[in-house]
């Protein structure tokens, strides 16, 4: 009988061990796998049907949308990436909307901060098909890359741009704007026109900003 407990003892530790070098095993596996993942392209988070807003003194200063946002984690910054696109709307001073942003695709970037206690500039970057439409005054750009320093309240590019507005047309190489895209200048323009005679009687409807009953069609 003894011998019967002792044989059943020790088929029960080979059972154990094996269980655990089993174990072993699969974590040491596990291990491996995530040690070679690299985080930089590797999202630590996905949100879908994103929106968020910022705010200054109680007043909306920007709210921006997006399909899809994934968030990464490096050790120089952190960004976030909109692959899906992405939609950007700035606010003037008095809380209307003054400006839209639209890309195929986007970035956030949010450096880490400095030795001496500073932050890194934060830049936003849109790619493909982008739209920046200046509600306010009817003018509209449109080029391939935009980039938007938040800190130094700027929009930039050296690509190809067309910029549209009540006065005319105007297309060049390089562009420079304050944030809200009020000032546009095109470094390098060419070949642009402008409209000598204006109808007076058209009326343009902010259907964004506008209170009240639209006028029918």
């Amino acid at each position: 009988m003894n011998g019967k407990v002792t044989d059943i003892k020790r088929i029960i530790w080979i059972a154990i061990a094996a269980a655990v070098a089993i174990l072993i095993v699969s974590c040491k596996s596990n291990l491996g796998r995530a040690a070679s993942l690299d985080l930089g392209k590797t999202p630590i988070q996905t949100v879908e049907n994103m929106f968020a807003v910022q705010t200054k003194n109680g007043m909306v200063v920007m709210r921006i949308e997006a399909s899809v946002m994934e968030r990464y984690d490096t050790d120089s910054c952190s960004f976030e990436s909109f692959p899906k696109g992405v939609a950007i709307y700035g606010y003037s001073d008095e809380g209307l909307l003054e400006t839209i942003i639209v890309s195929d695709d986007g970035r956030h970037i949010a450096g880490k901060t400095r030795s001496n206690g500073k932050p890194v500039e934060e830049v936003y970057e849109a790619f493909g098909n982008v739209v920046i439409h200046n509600v306010l005054k009817q003018e509209t750009m449109e080029t391939d890359t935009i980039y938007w320093n938040q800190s130094a309240s700027e929009i930039y590019t050296d690509c190809y741009v067309k910029m549209y507005s009540p006065d005319g047309f105007l297309q060049g190489y390089g562009m420079r704007s304050d944030d809200h895209a009020r000032n546009a200048i095109l470094l390098e323009p060419f070949n642009g026109y402008g409209y000598t005679v204006k109808d007076s009687t058209v009326v343009v409807v902010d259907s964004v900003n506008f209170i009240g009953p639209l006028l029918k069609k």
